[in-house]
């Protein structure tokens, strides 16, 4: 077991940047993580980082064997689960990358109800509004609604993320209401920064393409729809973070007849990972909580 131990901090102290980070990650001294990692390069017999009083750098031998390293733990850690397991207990680590706007509107609540449901499992959730590749980055779930994919790695979708474009009553008034995509470019626009200012438009004759010149850009949805109802401008919004808005009044929708594609939801797990107890639980769940569509 001292092997498995060894390897998890020099996981942590990877992607932490420091044994005094990984220690906190690992819920131990710095000291104890120093040694872990000393003990490693002993057994292996090469350094795996270059070490200075201001920084910590993954060597040659570290950079090769990181993701190796990344598989066996995951692998030991879900053998020994396996074993473990008492009645329907779950016992794992899992490690989620989720958006930062899903996750504070809907996500919190569903991570919530999944560690109660499973007191023996640990949860490490990483906001990070950006495609990742779950096998190089070392995370058991990425979820995101961005169309790329990896090898090795399985996409999941969970629901449809349905958008539309908005503004408030008083914004509309002042600054008139666009009849077509086209006329964006005239408009006040906040914007969603990991979707970008290019607009893509359902059309009678196919899609549009409208390129804005944002007012306001956030990688954080709340801040937009905020700024929408205030009356700063016309903003493109994932539907589940403006209903209440939309129901009240405070907002409107805007140019109905050209809708906005839809995105997909999804969940990318690294293979090896795919059939984990607690990895299908929680997609389980979060098919269950988000679906048929935000």
């Amino acid at each position: 077991m001292d092997i498995l131990v060894n390897l998890r901090a020099f996981l942590a102290t990877a992607d932490a940047g420091g044994f005094s980070a990984a220690g906190r990650k690992l819920g131990v001294s710095t000291s104890v993580v120093a040694k872990r990692v000393t003990q490693l390069e002993a057994r292996i017999g090469t350094p795996l980082f270059h070490r200075s009083t201001r920084q910590l750098r993954l060597t040659d031998a570290g950079q090769r064997y990181v993701h190796r390293s990344r598989g066996v733990v995951t692998d030991a850690t879900d053998l020994l689960s396996r074993m473990g397991e008492k009645g329907h207990d779950l016992v794992d680590h899992l490690r989620i990358k989720a958006p930062t706007s899903l996750t504070v509107a809907r996500l919190a609540d569903v991570f919530s109800t999944f560690q109660t449901q499973n007191p023996r499992l640990k949860l490490e959730i990483v906001l990070i509004d950006r495609p990742v590749d779950p096998v190089t980055e070392g995370f058991d779930i990425a979820i995101g609604a961005f169309p790329h994919s990896f090898g090795g790695v399985v996409d999941e979708p969970l629901c449809a993320l349905k958008r539309l474009l908005c503004a408030s009553p008083a914004y509309l008034k002042k600054h008139g209401t666009p009849k077509h995509p086209r006329d964006l470019v005239e408009h006040r626009c906040l914007s969603f920064m990991p979707t970008g200012p290019e607009w893509i438009f359902e059309g009678p004759r196919g899609r549009i393409s409208i390129q804005v010149s944002p007012l306001l850009s956030s990688n954080e949805g709340h801040v937009l729809a905020r700024s929408a109802i205030a009356g700063n401008g016309i903003a493109l919004m994932s539907h589940y973070l403006v209903a209440d808005a939309l129901r009240n009044g405070t907002l409107k929708p805007v140019l109905r007849d050209f809708p906005i594609p839809e995105l997909w939801v999804k969940a990318a797990i690294p293979e090896r990972r795919r059939n984990a107890a607690a990895v299908q639980a929680l997609l389980t769940l979060l098919k269950a909580s988000l679906a048929p569509s935000l």
